[in-house]
């Protein structure tokens, strides 16, 4: 939902990339203010998930429940730090396909190069080709994002997510709607 906002640029949408850019979360004003205008839209009418929110107690009371949005179900993903940074730090994506890539699990075939991003283009000078043929091979230097840092993923999880977050789990775990789902990365010897 942050995401689609900030690509369509509304002024929260752009209040909330700013946030997003500086490695700090977006402020429950304005997430709430998506969740708000999303509850409106009838895809929503039979029910929704939430990703990421509520991140702290104070917006699970504040937010959701003074406004009558009752909670079913909350999973939580237990993911080791450590886990979390290798996936995080090392995932990207083409700016000009929108493809995925990852720098260990899913690295493009040919470093540098969008995998499927051979173009050719002629030179046209009237109505024949004048040179030779050209392959365009547009470079994956941008394809990481300036958010998908350790440095930042280190303080989102210290600051927020550590002291923040875990509580809203503990305050769930005691209305009995907590599912916690272990994560374990396996390697094959």
């Amino acid at each position: 939902m942050l995401r689609a906002a900030v690509a369509a640029k509304p002024p929260l949408g752009i209040k909330a990339k700013e946030a997003m850019d500086n490695g700090q979360l977006v402020s429950d004003d304005l997430v709430v203010g998506f969740i708000v205008e999303a509850l409106k839209k009838p895809s929503c009418q039979k029910g929704f998930i939430l990703d990421g929110f509520p991140r702290t107690v104070v917006q699970t009371q504040r937010m959701l429940e003074k406004r009558g949005v009752k909670v079913d179900k909350v999973l939580n993903f237990a993911i080791d730090d450590a886990i979390l940074e290798e996936r995080i730090t090392g995932r990207g994506i083409h700016p000009s396909s929108g493809r995925s890539y990852h720098s260990k699990f899913a690295p493009p075939k040919v470093p540098g190069i969008d995998d499927n991003d051979e173009t050719m283009y002629g030179v046209y000078i009237g109505d024949r080709i004048c040179g030779i043929v050209i392959y365009m091979l547009r470079s994956l230097e941008n394809l990481y994002r300036t958010d998908d840092t350790a440095a930042v993923l280190k303080s989102i999880l210290e600051a927020l997510f550590h002291k923040q977050t875990e509580p809203v789990i503990d305050y769930y775990s005691h209305k009995k709607i907590v599912a916690t789902l272990l994560v374990l990365v396996l390697k094959m010897v």
